[in-house]
């Protein structure tokens, strides 16, 4: 993903440019697990026009989060990061996948104080790209035919997020840290579904280039 080199180009410059003269300064790369949820819209569509209409689902699903950060003092850092869908879901005859990504403001209120136990809060703006696809085998025309061989895109639904984060980060040793963490995104206008706040948990394992 695009987005997803981007941060890990940044990082690795971070790293090898050494501009960051504290010693306790670095960037750090993460990688994690969890799930997104939300409700249903309550719609039902005719995505064929066929005059079988589809219920529109909730979310929910394994979802994979990666992103960079860089911490400006011990206190104080930003960062980016993405959360997508593993695989695509069903959605009212069709398939789709979310990818939320978003650029935050990082605050660590005990990082001077406790080195093995940090709490983590960010706040930030990004966006929300919903993909929707054809699946094998369920759209057809009198000129192409059938499609086949795997999904075929249709469109993408963009919207503006805010996001809020809450986590501990635990070293395990000095630069490797474990962090649970809960996600709150506040998506413009998510008519696709039942409720504009979407939930995520997971948790992620992190290197962290700088000492600690």
């Amino acid at each position: 993903m695009k987005f997803l080199s981007n941060t890990v180009v940044l990082a690795l410059a971070f790293c090898l440019g050494g501009s960051i003269a504290h010693a306790q300064v670095g960037p750090d790369l993460f990688f994690g697990v969890g799930t997104a949820t939300n409700s249903s819209s309550g719609q039902s569509i005719d995505t064929f026009g066929t005059g079988s209409p589809y219920a529109t689902p909730s979310m929910g699903g394994a979802f994979g989060k990666a992103g960079a950060d860089v911490m400006i003092t011990p206190y104080f850092g930003i960062g980016g990061e993405t959360d997508f869908r593993f695989s695509q879901g069903a959605y009212a005859g069709l398939t789709y996948r979310p990818t939320f990504y978003d650029f935050n403001a990082i605050w660590m209120p005990t990082s001077r104080h406790f080195k093995r136990i940090v709490p983590e809060l960010q706040v930030g703006i990004g966006g929300v790209n919903l993909r929707f696809y054809v699946p094998n085998g369920s759209f057809c025309d009198p000129f192409a035919g059938c499609s086949g061989g795997g999904s075929s895109f249709v469109e993408s639904s963009n919207h503006f997020q805010m996001h809020l984060e809450a986590g501990l980060r635990m070293y395990v040793t000095p630069r490797i840290f474990v962090r649970p963490q809960v996600d709150a995104h506040w998506v413009n206008n998510f008519f696709q579904f039942g409720s504009d706040w979407v939930p995520e948990y997971g948790a992620s394992l992190g290197w962290s280039f700088g000492e600690h």
